[in-house]
């Protein structure tokens, strides 16, 4: 059990001992050059001696070194955990509460009101942390992503965490991969986590950035490239020597903003740049052991000299050539230099006026990040100018906080105009609490975010997000407009020009990191002595039933169509966060925002739907699940594709399982909301030949044939009643292992692993 973050240490080094004597043994079975992420995964994977994975087709069991969880994710993940009888997690895991702080005056009272109104959720996090051994971060000691980075991450590691942005270790060279609660849960009781054995897309970065270039822009530029779908099942691997020149902290950006690709996640190789932050945030030992072991954190030689041998796709991007990009609106693909928003911005009639701006978070926040945009504080400040626009600054830890504010960069942000904010998510997951804009106005944002969603912000559909990295961001507060361009036309001032120099800043503190208020508080060794209480009164929290298991041939006949999502569907839309952030650990109150956000093709309002049991139309989706489900009448979701992009949260699946969902049915899925399906015990299909979609209408009864024999690799075939009584049928696809479909028949994944408990238990106690 970890003390003290410092404690992490040990597990490291424990790690790189056995690190060569591994790798020989998986040289000896592969008899190949290996890529960095492969050397990872099978460093971690939990049989060495089965056959040997295939890209995109094998499903492997993995034993990663960490888990992490965030406070909205981190309650059902305890919930589910409390249930699987075990006294203590079975490998280090910490919980962070940086998600549920409303960000709305200001960091000191937003966190003062986050301790009062969450004190409920909090203290059941902090005493189930207490009880079961894990680390607990307080409010306000910053984002889950930047506290691993800052204390935990390491070269050559494997960490799982519940929130999709975990990838953001991979800066520091370590395969960090975003999964739902019950995969968390499948690690902390000792089991091996299922991954499908990804394919690699290599990414060769040449040349060097300058002037306004960073490495916010290497991300920005691939998303417009690879889309939010191009990384799906595949991991994203960066190596050149455009990749040393990146900062560690630049790197972290890069691999957390992977997670918009739909990629498993991103890694970068270990390198000097990385060593250097490992010594600047107390973890010599560390980076001495790394530098050490090189050999194994990097891809061989081989690999390097003919990437295209070795790689599914190989990407190339000089970063002497990028210039620094935005994206957005609504979505992170829809990539442009900045030197073309302007016509951009006059072509689709976007709104120009920019109402606020806001940098920071889990993916922007680092002391490099802060630095380059107070360095255009500066030289705003020197000018007589200040930001335009409401301008909110988040921190992403305490550590990043204290020490900008000690060396003066707070200050001069302050002096343009900025609100700091909570070290906390704050604006870029939905808790901003916007008072200045009336639901459906239409208005432009632009943010240093990873993510820009429609609502995703400030729960305002009529919201054009829009992403850039900080220093630009900061250049755009200036002018409080998209159709100026700051960066190469300056900012008008009086009659005159402002023309701002490039953004520069160093990358570590030279006086060292301030660690600031001390968040950390580890867990007791008086276990037995600690209570976890959860109140049956409570909107927050309660206490989990198991999933019933639904009969294979009766249940999953004449279903109903619940709803039918058009274009994108995202987990923001199916399981929204903002407000509902609050129930996170309550499924029956959280379900009420099930598929509330969804373009239903069959009703005109998101969010709703048709009743066949009333023939009524525009009710509330969830309202309509809940009636079938007084009846018992179990229903299907269908949707298009990539469907479940976007976060990790496990409630877009556990609502739907919980109010009736037997079956979603799309034209494709995000890898982390199919498997999330899976471990709840929802059938997750894929139309065999994507356009039976179009065959599906809003009164019909589906029935899925054979369920009760299903195997690896089987077809299930669909059989459609129309309510004019004319029948159809196609073919669908799954994509479950056999261990999957052991999930499927035992009604979820959780309740397997209790089954399999209860009878290892009774062997001990009943020996034959």
């Amino acid at each position: 059990m970890e003390k003290t973050p410092v404690d992490a240490v040990v597990t490291v080094r424990h790690y790189y001992q056995s690190l060569p004597a591994r790798m020989a043994a998986v040289r000896s079975r592969v008899q190949r050059p290996l890529t960095l992420a492969e050397k990872i995964l099978f460093a971690h994977k939990a049989d060495l001696n089965a056959e040997l994975p295939e890209r995109g087709k094998t499903t492997v069991g993995l034993h990663p070194d960490r888990v992490a969880m965030q406070d909205a994710t981190a309650q059902m993940a305890i919930l589910q955990f409390m249930t699987a009888g075990r006294s203590e997690t079975a490998v280090p895991t910490t919980v962070h509460c940086d998600h549920l702080i409303r960000a709305k005056v200001g960091a000191f009272k937003d966190l003062e009101i986050a301790e009062s109104t969450n004190k409920e959720v909090y203290e059941f996090l902090a005493t189930a942390s207490n009880k079961y051994g894990l680390g607990f971060w307080k409010p306000g000691s910053g984002i889950i992503h930047q506290v691993i980075l800052e204390n935990y991450a390491f070269p050559g590691g494997l960490i799982i965490g519940t929130d999709s942005h975990t990838p953001n270790a991979g800066g520091l060279g370590m395969l960090a991969i975003g999964v739902g609660g019950a995969d968390a849960v499948d690690v902390m009781v000792g089991l091996p986590w299922e991954l499908l054995w990804p394919k690699l897309i290599g990414v060769r970065l040449t040349g060097k950035l300058s002037g306004w270039t960073s490495g916010k822009d290497v991300i920005l530029k691939l998303a417009g490239m690879l889309t939010v779908a191009g990384g799906t099942n595949k991991i994203i691997e960066y190596f050149g020597a455009g990749a040393e020149s990146l900062s560690c902290t630049a790197k972290g950006t890069v691999t957390n903003m992977g997670a918009e690709l739909g990629a498993t996640t991103s890694i970068f190789p270990c390198d000097k740049r990385m060593a250097d932050y490992l010594r600047a945030t107390n973890r010599a030992e560390v980076a001495s052991l790394a530098s050490s072991l090189a050999e194994h954190l990097t891809a061989d030689a081989e690999v390097l000299a003919n990437p295209e041998k070795y790689y599914d796709e190989i990407v190339e991007i000089d970063l002497s050539k990028l210039e620094p990009h935005i994206v957005g609106p609504h979505t992170p693909d829809l990539a442009r230099p900045v030197s073309q928003l302007t016509k951009d911005v006059h072509k689709h009639d976007y709104p120009a006026e920019i109402k606020a701006a806001l940098i920071g978070s889990c993916t922007n926040s680092s002391y490099e990040d802060i630095g380059r945009a107070a360095h255009i504080a500066r030289q705003a400040k020197a000018a007589g100018l200040k930001a335009v626009v409401p301008f909110m600054v988040t921190p992403g830890s305490e550590q990043v906080r204290a020490t900008i504010e000690r060396d003066g960069m707070l200050a001069d942000l302050e002096a343009i105009g900025a609100t700091v904010l909570a070290n906390a998510c704050g604006p870029c997951i939905g808790q901003w609490e916007r008072t200045d804009i009336g639901k459906g106005e239409k208005n432009s944002i632009l943010t240093s975010y990873n993510r820009n969603f429609p609502k995703r912000n400030d729960g305002n559909p009529a919201t054009h997000a829009f992403i850039a990295s900080p220093e630009v961001v900061v250049a755009y507060a200036l002018t409080g407009r998209l159709d100026s361009d700051p960066i190469h036309e300056g900012v008008q001032m009086n009659g005159s020009t402002l023309k701002l120099e490039a953004p520069s800043a160093a990358e570590l503190p030279t006086k060292g990191f301030d660690r600031g208020r001390e968040g950390y508080a580890a867990p007791t060794e008086n276990a037995a002595t600690v209570n976890v209480v959860v109140n049956p009164q409570s909107e927050r929290l309660a206490l989990l039933e198991p999933f019933e298991p639904v009969d294979k041939i009766v249940g999953y006949q004449n279903l109903t169509v619940l709803m039918k999502a058009r274009g994108k569907c995202t987990t923001d839309h199916i399981s929204p966060a903002g407000p509902w952030l609050k129930f996170r650990g309550h499924l029956d109150r959280i379900s009420d925002n099930m598929f509330s956000g969804v373009d239903n093709v069959f009703s005109d309002k998101p969010g709703t739907g048709f009743n066949v049991l009333t023939g009524q139309k525009g009710e509330e989706l969830q309202k309509i699940a809940r009636a079938y489900k007084a009846k018992t009448l179990g229903w299907v979701a269908v949707g298009d594709k990539n469907y479940g992009e976007g976060s990790s949260r496990e409630h877009a699946a556990m609502s739907p399982r919980y109010l009736g969902c037997r079956v979603v049915l799309v034209r494709s899925f995000a890898r982390i909301h199919e498997t999330n399906l899976k471990k709840q015990g929802v059938l997750p299909l894929t139309f065999a030949d994507p356009a039976d979609y179009e065959r599906i209408r809003a009164d019909d009864r589906l029935s899925f044939v054979g369920l009760d024999k299903l195997k690896e690799g089987q077809q299930v075939e669909v059989r459609v009643k129309h309510a004019d009584n004319t029948q159809e049928k196609f073919s669908a696809l799954h994509s479950l292992t056999s261990d999957q479909i052991g999930w499927f028949m035992a009604g979820s994944a959780l309740n397997l692993i209790r089954r399999q408990k209860q009878a290892a238990s009774a062997a001990v106690a009943h020996p034959a």
